[in-house]
Order: C-alpha cells, then sequence, then structure tokens
C-alpha cells in the first residue's frame, strides 16, 4: 500500500464500512464480557467446594490425621444451620447484632474519616500533625487493641462499636485525601482566576472529583468494619450475642456445622455491605467521571 493511499481520508461509503466492522467486535467483546462475569464466578464457586468436600472426604485424615468432622460437608452445614428453624433464627439474631455495631461504627468512621481528610487538605500544618498518629493506629494490632477497650469502655455496644470506629478509619482519611489533592493543577488554575474560596473550591472541585476514591475507601472500610464487629464478639463474650459470640460458643462446644453457618453468615455479611457501597458510588458518581468511563 503506497503512502498516498495511507493519507488519503476515508470517503463516506468507506467511513459507514469501517463504522460496521468496529461496532461488531465491541459488541462481541461486551458480551463475550458479560459470559465471563457468569461462568467465572460459577467456576470458582464450584472448584471451592469441591475442595471443601475433598477436605471432608479425604485430606483431613489422609494429610493431617484430623477427624473429619472438623470440616463438615456443605450440605451438612446447610441443613443444620440455615434449614433448621431454631438455628436459622439464631443464626438471624446474631446477623442483626452484627450488623447493627458494624453499621454504626462505620458511620460513625465515615464522618469522622471524610471531615478529618478535608480539614487535612485544607490545612498543610495540620496534615502533617495528624498523619503520623493516624498511621501510628493503622499500624497497632486490633487484636491488641481489644482487650484495653473492653477494661476500659465494658464490653457492650459502646466498645464493640469503637473497635469498629478504629478498624476502618483509616481506608476513609487515606482514600478521601488522596482523592481531593488529586485534582488536576489545571483545574485549580482555573478557579484561582475566578478568584473562588477555598470552601468554594473545597465544594464545587475537590470534593466532587474525589468521589470515586472516596467510594473506594468507604467499600475498604466497610469490610474491615464487619471484621472489627466480629473480632470485638470473639474476645468480649459478653452482652448481646452476635455471629463472633455464636461462632466461639459452636466451635467450644464442637458443633462445626454452626460454626461454619456463622462463618457463612459473617461472609454474606461483608459481600453485601461491600455490594451496597458499590452500588451507591454507581449512582453517585454515574458515568461523569473519567474513572467510570470506558
Amino acid at each position: 500500500m503506497s503512502t498516498d493511499m495511507l493519507d488519503t481520508p476515508l470517503g463516506h461509503g468507506e467511513a459507514i464500512v469501517a463504522t460496521q466492522t468496529v461496532a461488531p467486535t465491541a459488541a462481541n467483546r461486551r458480551r463475550r464480557h458479560g459470559w465471563i462475569d457468569i461462568v467465572g464466578p460459577l467456576a470458582v464457586f464450584a472448584v471451592f467446594i469441591g475442595i471443601w468436600y475433598l477436605m471432608h472426604h479425604w485430606a483431613l485424615r489422609a494429610i493431617w490425621d484430623k477427624p473429619n468432622f472438623l470440616v463438615p460437608t456443605p450440605h451438612e452445614v446447610v441443613r443444620t444451620a440455615f434449614l433448621t428453624n431454631d438455628n436459622r433464627e439464631t443464626l438471624l439474631g446474631g446477623l442483626r447484632v452484627t450488623a447493627t455495631v458494624a453499621f454504626l461504627g462505620l458511620a460513625i468512621a465515615i464522618v469522622l474519616g471524610t471531615g478529618l481528610a478535608m480539614l487535612m487538605a485544607r490545612r498543610q500544618w495540620f496534615e502533617r500533625s495528624m498523619w503520623p498518629y493516624l498511621v501510628a493506629l493503622q499500624a497497632i494490632p486490633i487484636l491488641a487493641l481489644v482487650p484495653l477497650i473492653g477494661s476500659i469502655w465494658g464490653y457492650g455496644l459502646s466498645a464493640r462499636t469503637l473497635v469498629c470506629v478504629i478498624i476502618s478509619l483509616f481506608p476513609i482519611v487515606a482514600n478521601t485525601l488522596f482523592g481531593l489533592l488529586s485534582v488536576d493543577k489545571g483545574q485549580h488554575d482555573l478557579f484561582t482566576l475566578r478568584g473562588v474560596s477555598s470552601s468554594t473550591r473545597l465544594w464545587r472541585l475537590q470534593f466532587p472529583a474525589a468521589l470515586p476514591a472516596i467510594f473506594a475507601g468507604f467499600r475498604i472500610a466497610a469490610g474491615l468494619s464487619v471484621i472489627g464487629a466480629i473480632v470485638g464478639e470473639l474476645f468480649f463474650k459478653r452482652g448481646d450475642k452476635g455471629v463472633g459470640t455464636l461462632l466461639d460458643t459452636f466451635r467450644n462446644r464442637n458443633n462445626y456445622p454452626m460454626a461454619y453457618g456463622a462463618l457463612v453468615v459473617a461472609a454474606v455479611l461483608g459481600i453485601v455491605v461491600f455490594v451496597i457501597f458499590g452500588l451507591i458510588s454507581r449512582l453517585v458518581v454515574g458515568k461523569w467521571h473519567e474513572s467510570t468511563r470506558s
């Protein structure tokens, strides 16, 4: 092909042919990705269930010389924990307690973490003053803090909520601050030329641009909040019985089908919270931000 032909613009008919050639390819790609989104998770779930059965019927005795009742089969877990009315009600009651603590702690962490990040974005001296202590709070193992929290604040709702706040605060502050400080310099220059105030710049420019990063932090913190609620219940073992308390009780009684049922409930709660914040992020951000465009 000559260079003259390469430099020649497409005619009207040729443009239509090119468009018709590209469009089906994109549609096929979307269709293929749609199938992967369904088949992929189902395949991984099938492998996971297969490994679970393998652990019960062979691996525990053959490799670790352990009794197979330590890992009950999936159908036994479903029958015992979820198809028996009394057991199901017990797990659902624990789920309500854990979900209440997790959501309450997450809500407090969102308000506190977002407020701290906005102050840190506006005042550099405040950022430098607070950041080392936030890193230190994140670095301290939550398992070391839980007994101290229980001895000071008791073992009720407030102490469990505090554990959730501590474990979920840092991702919110870090992601929100990153988003607020990552706005394009050219957009800042436009606001400077308009002579807008710092508060207007924050609410009209930085905060909308930071929304994808903010909701990424919310999703991470949501999962951590569920973990914090369960860890607090495992250690406190007093007050209303949540999923963590039930898990420890069933394990001590060698009721492993119910213990695994409590694990399933905890996992479902974490997934649901993560999905909820993903949906909220999609509704709030929509398709206007660059991070959501294909």
